[in-house]
């Protein structure tokens, strides 16, 4: 009877959010795979919960603001888009999470990563609630001129909901420092304050110095504290890496410093494979410098084994540690089976929610080590918070001081994952002990606010 009752608790949520969210896949996709995880933590806890209704609760955001955001592009045409602002929950600490521009924007989209954040935030040990924001704006072939354009009409409205105790919002997909400086600079311009309300900002304005390597780094020292767990190193090993923006560089060259082989990379265009191991300085200056596609680093490498492959296919190639960097919903069943077949032993997010239920499942039940993307890669978060700290006493820390302090809190992620999921009788599932780690410190918060 009693696991009657605790199936239903969770499987009523279930149904309730997809009731409630019916044209939201991504929003339901993620509140399915984290409350299945919950299982055995809320079978413990569950006539607390259900009479306080925390997973409705939980499942519900604070706040969704979505508003429109006029500008003038360049021809003086004004142009439209649709501006989100989703405070998911703030128990633990302010909301905090990216601003991402991108045409694949949705209110579904923003819910999804607004509640995967709540949970990567709790991980890291700081201080940080859950948020996420973003447009259907698509920075690529914008100018400069448009682009500030764009940021100050979004900051205008965004300045209403957000503050250095409120609400922090950071970069994500399309949204570097170019565009941080030009949303920074409206806010303080409305609000006549300086404050830290936005982290990813430029080093001679409040940045951190490590934040744009954080995230990609961070998957990497995750990834690393399993290894040394195991007597093992990334010395030797090869990777597969997809995606080639800020997490695909940056975990590449640490892996690389740390001895592995990094084989792969890709954008929407395409992918290369390079044997003898990525030429970072190239991709820096393709990516980074001139904003180009990839199809040019097998024109300029100097390797003679480098390949440039049209569409999709980084999965297929053999490999020690696959590293899906890019975007949501990247490796599909059959990329599960390839990597299966060719010997991959470590699969670690680093984009959100990159891989589908469907492949995870299957990497799992055939022996692949899983680090999902809410523990793997918060680093970017964590460094983020690291801003806030140095923002709010007026300090600035050395690289190395940031990095040391990132790859303590990522060794702290790894700890709490792979503890809690010993705990519940599940060891090795470091989805379901991430979720629970995350979740236990905010559902212990809830509770003890009461009914708000």
């Amino acid at each position: 009877m009693e696991g009657h009752l605790f199936m239903s608790y969770v499987d009523e949520t279930l149904a309730r959010v997809k009731k409630q969210n019916p044209d939201q896949p991504e929003f339901n996709q993620a509140v399915y795979e984290v409350l299945e995880s919950l299982r055995p933590v809320i079978e413990k806890n569950e006539d607390a919960y259900r009479r306080d209704a925390l997973l409705e609760r939980l499942t519900t955001p604070e706040r969704a603001v979505l508003f429109r955001v006029p500008w003038v592009d360049d021809k003086g045409q004004v142009q439209v888009n649709n501006g989100y602002r989703v405070q998911f929950n703030s128990a633990i600490g302010p909301y905090k999470g990216g601003l991402r521009f991108h045409p694949s924007v949705t209110l579904s989209v923003i819910k999804f990563l607004g509640f995967e954040q709540v949970f990567k935030n709790s991980l890291t040990g700081l201080p940080i609630g859950g948020g996420k924001g973003g447009s259907d704006f698509d920075p690529k072939g914008k100018s400069n001129n448009e682009i500030m354009h764009f940021c100050q009409s979004f900051m205008t409205e965004l300045q209403r909901h957000i503050g250095a105790d409120t609400d922090v919002p950071a970069g994500d997909i399309g949204t570097g420092a170019r565009e941080i400086g030009f949303m920074f600079g409206q806010y303080k311009r409305i609000r006549n304050e300086w404050t830290g309300v936005l982290t990813g900002k430029g080093l001679s304005y409040g940045g951190s110095l490590a934040r744009t390597e954080a995230t990609g780094y961070g998957a990497v020292y995750f990834t690393e504290e399993y290894l040394n767990c195991n007597d093992d190193s990334y010395k030797g090993k090869t990777v597969c890496l997809s995606g080639s923006g800020n997490v695909a560089i940056y975990a590449c060259e640490k892996a690389t410093q740390l001895g592995a082989t990094v084989v792969t990379m890709s954008d929407s265009t395409g992918w290369i494979y390079d044997p003898s191991g990525i030429d970072l300085d190239l991709v820096k200056q393709i990516k980074e410098v001139e904003r180009g596609r990839l199809s040019e680093y097998a024109k300029r490498c100097d390797h003679p084994t480098v390949e440039y492959h049209e569409g999709r296919g980084v999965w297929v190639t053999p490999c020690d540690i696959a590293m899906p960097c890019a975007t949501q919903n990247e490796v599909f069943i059959e990329d599960a089976k390839n990597l299966v077949a060719n010997g991959c032993k470590i699969l670690t997010e680093g984009a959100n929610m990159p891989t589908t239920l469907e492949a995870t499942q299957y990497l799992q039940q055939n022996g692949v080590a899983f680090f999902p993307g809410k523990a793997a890669n918060a680093g970017g978060v964590a460094t983020s918070g690291l801003e806030m700290s140095q923002n709010s006493e007026r300090l600035s820390w050395s690289f190395e001081e940031v990095d040391d302090r990132l790859r303590k809190i990522m060794q702290g992620i790894f700890h709490a994952a792979d503890d809690a999921a010993r705990e519940y009788g599940h060891e090795g599932n470091y989805v379901m002990g991430a979720n629970i780690a995350g979740f236990l410190k905010v559902a212990d918060a809830m509770m003890a606010q009461g009914i708000v």
